[in-house]
Order: C-alpha cells, then structure tokens, then sequence
C-alpha cells in the first residue's frame, strides 16, 4: 500500500446469475424499523444543558390530561360502585319483601276480620252498665257522620289520605325531617290506610319485619277496597282508649252520646285521641285531650276543612261534656258475669246482650257509701279496702261493690276473696242449736271456757254469767257460742252452713262457732237469704237473661228457682226474733232503717283485721265487708261501726218509697210469735241428734238483759264499742 492515498471502498454489483436462499431475501426486523423510521420526518433535538433544566420556551408534557383522567377516574369510580350498591339495594329490598310476603297469608285469601264479639251488659231498667270484648260499639255508617268527624282524622292523622296509594312517600319524608329537626319522635308517617292494616292483622310490635308487612298489607287494602271504605272501616276499628273501639263506643264512652251527634269540638277530640289514647284520655287526662283537640282543629282549619272562625269558635266554647267515670264498681259485676258465661251459654262467637237483675240507682247508692264512708274514716281505722252485695230474699243481686276503684285494682272482693267472718258466722251455729230443740230463751253460762288448751274470751274481757241465747247472739259472746257448737257438734254446724248456701271449705272443729273458716261476702249474704224468705235456700245470681243484639234468639233464660225449703218456718221465725234484737240492743244499734223491721250480725276477725255486718229486711239482704288485701290488722275496726254504717246509709236510700214489709214470723216488742212459743213448749222438729237443754219460761223483751251480778260495765262496753 503507497503513502498518502486513500483506501477507496470496493463497489460490489448486485449478481442477478447468483443462487440466493430465500431466506437471505427476507427484510429483517431492523430493516422494517429503518424503513419505518426513514418514512417520518425527524424533528431537531434541541441541546440540553448541562443543568439538566429545560428550556424556558419547553412546557411540561401531561400535566392536564393526567387531572382530567384522575377526576374522570373518581367520577366513574362513584358511578360504578354506587349503581352496585343500587343494585343490592333492590335485591335486598325484592328479597326481604318476598320473605315478607312469605311469612303473611296468602294475599288473595286474606279477608277483612268481622269484628270480635261484643258482650253488652244492662241493668233491670234496660240501661247500659258496662261492654266487655276486644270491640265496644256499634258499626257506624260514613254517611251518617257528620262531615266534620272523619275529615278531623284526615287533618291530623293523614292530609293526604285522598291523594296516596297506601304509603305516603312524602308524609313519610316530612315525618323524617320533623323528627330530626326535633331530635325525637315528633309525628308518624303511617297513613290511615297503614294504621288500619295494623289494626286489623298485625300486633303491636315495633320491628323492620312488621312495617314491611304494614306496607304490604296496605297496599292490598287500597287495591281491594275503594278509599271511603277505608275511612270507614278505620273509624270504626281504631282505639280510643279506656276500652272504647270505634267512634260509637268513644263517643258513647266520653261524650255520653252518639257519634252522629257529635260537635265539632268533640270530633276533634276525638281524632286526637289516636295519637294516644291512654295518656290522652278525656277522662284521665282533660287538660292533655283539650290541647290535644286545639291541635286537631288547628290542622283541619290548616287543612281547609273548616274556617279560621270556625276553629277559634271551637277552641273559645268548647261544646264536649266528659263523663265522670266514678269508681267504676259496675265493672267487678261485668268481671262476674263475664265468668259466668262459658258455663251458661259456653264459646261466644256472635255479640250478646246480657240483662241482669243489677239495679243501676242501687249501684250507684252502694258505690258512694263504700268509697264515702272509707274516705272519711279509713285512715282513722287503718282500713284500705271495702266490699258490699244486696240481694232481693231469691237471690237476686241488685248491687255489688267489689272493691274502692276498679281502676286501681280488679280483685273482686265480694266474690273472690275469702276472709274469716267472725261472729257473722254465729247464726248458723244457734239455728243448728234451734233446730235441736233449744229457744232463744234458752239460758247458758258465759263463763270463761277451756277447750284443750285453746280459751276463747269475750271481746271486753268480761263475763256475764247466766244469759239467754237472744242475749248471748245479741252480745255475741264468744264463750256462749263455743259452748253451743260443742253441744250440737262442729260436724252439724258445718252442714247447716252449708245447707243454707256456704260453699267453701269448712274446718268442722271448736272455733268454727266464732268463724275462722274462710267464706266470701257473696256466699254469706246468700246463706242469710233464707232468714228473710221463710227458710228457702238461694242461689246468689245476676243473670237474668242473654240474647242476640238483634234479640232475634235467646240463649239463655234464667228459670224460677225451685222452692228449696232449707230451715223450717219456726226456726226462722226463732232466729229473726234473736237477730233483730242485735240491731234493736245489741252489736247493730246503728243499723236501723226507720218502719222496717230488720236484723242482722256482725263481725269481726282476730286482732280486727275483717269486719263484718249482714243484715236484711223483707226486701233487701246486704252485706258489708271492710279490711286490709294484705290481712294486716286495722286499727280496732269492728263489725258493728264502720260496716253498719255503710250498712245504714246503703239501706235508707234503697227502701225509700219501698212498701213495708214484715220479717217472715219475726216481731219488735212484745212476746214472741205463737210458733216461738211452740217452740219453747217442745214442738220442734225431729233432729239426728238429740242435746239436753235447759230452758227457762218465755221472758219479754225487758227481761231479756244481763244479771247485774255480771258485771253491768262489759254490758256498755260492748254497746258502746260491738264486737
């Protein structure tokens, strides 16, 4: 190779005569690429600077478009998951609502439920004294009402009633948006139409599970009825509170009258009352149901039912009378009867209308002496609780007081309490004395006794000595009566209790003569019956007659009683002559009713926790309880004060303009009748057992009084204090 000349590149010419694979003919990925690259135009790169920075001419690249893909990302994001969680959503609603659904009967067998029997009582004047059953009230047509009436309860229960399918979506918005401006509970949004499927098939219960079914059950409602069916079948359905159901019973119940006949202000109230009918009741609450009813007429004037005038004449002179509900003693009779019925006409399944022998005037009479005559003196006695029974001489109950306040407490204490009577027990054991040939002049020692152990005394403490037996019942001294029950045998007494109407278990042992065993006030009125009769056993009763409300078919029609003769004429005409000496001289002097001849015993329990008096008339037999429910001891309260003071009073009033009778073979002043003096000679009737006696000469009424030498002091005291 010579210096300095260039090396020149060979040119080599293509050899189209040359062999050539087919694969060295193939472009390569780099030609492609080459190839690709020559066909765009290149741009001149611009020199970096060392620094790195870039010019200042040269934006960023991306900036925008990574912000929009970022908030479009967000947004789709939001877009995505919310219509998946709007997707389950209505899953979960669809299922729940089929599991709803599946748990209520089937939709096309479901029938408006006929209203549940209604048990209507009344008195022997045909008036209404009480309702029992879930439903009071007649059904009362829409038409019927006054105008004013149904559009109260679409004032305030529901304005939309007219406009809505069943559920409200806008009442319920609105009540959600009040309750949480008020941080509570401050309005509903069940429509009408919500509250009556509530109140036809469904409990009170507060659940998810229940609301659904409500809504459920509503909008078959709107489908299957038009809405003034609705309207109607709510009025008549819905809860006024103190038992009253539908419009008729509340207006019945508070007003006295029919819901036909209502004011305007009443039918406020009464709409109002919905919203709780408990603490809103009229007759509980005045003041709570009068602001109650300011509200609703507000809303109906709001509503524009009725002029602002209207309303503020509403609200200005309110027209509503609320009744008085008293003590609501009737209800201890609604109680009895209501236990009565299965054994006389069995299952009800249709409303029945009871007629009983209850006197209403008496009712009320004996009500007010009861409550009156504890509210004067029960604390002076430590006394809480009273009863009172008056039945006719057959056994017809005309009044029953079973306790101071229904409302306070149910325990029907003429009927189902138990208590030892005391000396209220002592007739029994001196008819049984009677009827084995002993008189009411017959002489026993009162002296102190001892019977194994066990030593009865008399109240004062005192003893008398010789006495007759009309002293002795008219005293009602202990030892005496002991006396006689171990002469005639515990075992008779108990069957002549029972004989004359005692149904209770009777221990037949030596206190059975001052009344330990348990009996109830009703039972023992009922065995004093026969005293007033003549000696014919009854069978206490209040159930006259029951028939259908449309009075198309009677159920049950109480047949006379079969004259039951259980004591002999002379024996009664004996034992009203010894008891009427109780109340002319004895423990009962305060319970006189001026003209008519009556008697009676009294009693009292040990250490005074019951006390007692049953007297009676040729029209009346009344009995009177007075005590603690705990048993508790009172202060000293005995049968012959507070009990014949309710007594009296009671028995004044319900022998006024009432024509005189006399006891059967009884007597005040004077010898005894001409069969007492038969008596006295030994004429009695035959016994199964026979018991020596020792009896004196008939006396007069003068001499039948304590032997001085007995100690003329016990005399006043008991007098004075009864026993």
């Amino acid at each position: 190779m010579a210096l300095g000349k260039k090396k020149t590149a060979v040119r080599r010419e293509p050899q189209f005569g040359l062999s050539a694979s087919l694969a060295g003919l193939r472009l390569s990925p780099q030609d492609r690429v080459a190839v690709a690259d020559d066909d765009k135009p290149k741009r001149p790169k611009p020199a970096r600077k060392s620094s790195g920075a870039a010019p200042r001419d040269q934006k960023p690249r991306g900036g925008k478009a990574k912000s929009r893909r970022k908030t479009g990302g967000w947004l789709y994001r939001l877009f995505y998951w919310g219509a998946v969680a709007g997707i389950w959503a209505v899953l979960a609603v669809v299922g729940v609502m089929i599991w709803v659904g599946a748990h209520l009967p089937a939709i096309q067998a479901l029938e408006i439920p006929k209203r549940p029997p209604t048990i209507t009582i009344v008195g022997i004047d045909g008036s209404q004294l009480a309702t029992r059953g879930e439903m009071a009230g007649t059904n009362v047509a829409l038409k019927d009402l006054p105008p004013f009436l149904p559009k109260a309860f679409i004032a305030i229960e529901d304005r939309r009633f007219y406009q809505h399918f069943g559920v409200d979506p806008l009442g319920i918005a609105r009540a959600i948006g009040a309750n949480i401006a008020h941080r509570g509970v401050s309005q509903g949004g069940s429509t009408l139409t919500q509250q009556l499927a509530k109140n036809l098939f469904l409990t009170q219960e507060r659940t998810m599970a229940r609301k659904l079914q409500e809504v459920e059950l509503a909008l078959w409602l709107e489908r299957k009825h038009s809405k003034d069916q609705i309207l109607e079948l709510y009025l008549n359905r819905v809860y006024f509170g103190s038992g009253a159901y539908g419009v008729e019973a509340a207006a019945q119940r508070y007003f006295g009258k029919s819901a036909k006949n209502v004011s305007l202000a009443e039918a406020a109230m009464l709409a109002g009352l919905v919203k709780s009918p408990s603490r809103l009741a009229p007759n509980r609450n005045p003041d709570g149901a009068e602001k109650r009813a300011q509200t609703v007429l507000g809303a109906m004037a709001e509503a524009g039912f009725i002029t602002d005038k209207q309303a503020q004449v509403a609200i200005a002179n309110p027209l509503y009378v609320v009744k008085p509900t008293g003590a609501g003693t009737i209800n201890y009779v609604a109680d009895w009867i209501g236990e009565e019925l299965d054994d006389l006409i069995g299952q009800i399944d249709q409303s029945i209308m009871v007629e009983t022998s209850i006197d209403p005037k008496l009712q009320a009479v004996a009500e007010a002496a009861v409550i009156d005559e504890l509210a004067a003196k029960s604390v002076k006695f430590n006394v809480s609780q009273g009863a009172l029974v008056a039945m006719t001489p057959d056994g017809a109950v005309r009044a029953m007081v079973g306790g101071r306040n229904y409302a306070d407490s149910q325990f029907n204490r003429a009927v189902t309490a138990k208590r030892q009577p005391g000396s209220a027990f002592k007739p029994f054991v001196y008819l049984t004395a009677i009827e084995a040939g002993l008189t009411p002049e017959t002489i026993r020692q009162d002296a102190p006794l001892d019977v194994k152990g066990w030593k009865p005394e008399n109240y004062t403490h005192e003893y008398f000595g010789a006495v007759t037996l009309t002293q002795a019942l008219a005293m009602s001294l202990n030892t005496v009566a002991v006396r006689l029950g171990l002469e005639v045998g515990a075992k008779n007494v108990v069957r002549t209790a029972h004989r004359l109407g005692i149904s209770s278990k009777l221990e037949a042992n030596a206190s059975i003569a001052l009344g330990t065993s348990e009996v109830s006030l009703t039972e023992l009125v009922g065995a004093y019956a026969p005293f007033a009769n003549g000696g014919f056993g009854v069978s206490p009763h209040v159930v006259d007659k029951i028939r259908t409300v449309d009075g198309n078919k009677v159920l049950y029609a109480r047949s006379a009683d079969q004259s039951n003769q259980v004591i002999d004429p002379r024996s009664v005409a004996m034992m009203n002559t010894m008891m009427q000496e109780t109340l002319l001289s004895g423990t009962a002097r305060k319970a006189e009713i001026p003209g008519w001849s009556a008697a009676g015993k009294t009693g009292t329990s040990q250490d005074f926790r019951d006390a007692w008096f049953i007297g009676y008339t040729a029209n009346l037999v009344t009995g009177v309880w007075l005590g603690n429910d705990d048993n508790s001891p009172t202060k000293k309260a005995t049968g012959g004060g507070l009990p014949v003071e309710v007594w009296s009073r009671f028995m004044r009033t319900a022998h006024q303009g009432i024509t005189i009778a006399a006891l059967p073979g009884g007597a005040r002043g004077g010898s005894f009748s001409t069969v007492t003096q038969a008596a006295a000679r030994g004429e009695t009737s035959g016994e199964d057992f026979a018991i020596s006696q020792r009896a004196g000469p008939p006396t007069t009424r003068a001499s039948v009084r304590p032997e001085p030498a007995s100690g003329i002091d016990g005399w006043l005291m008991d007098r004075l204090f009864g026993r």
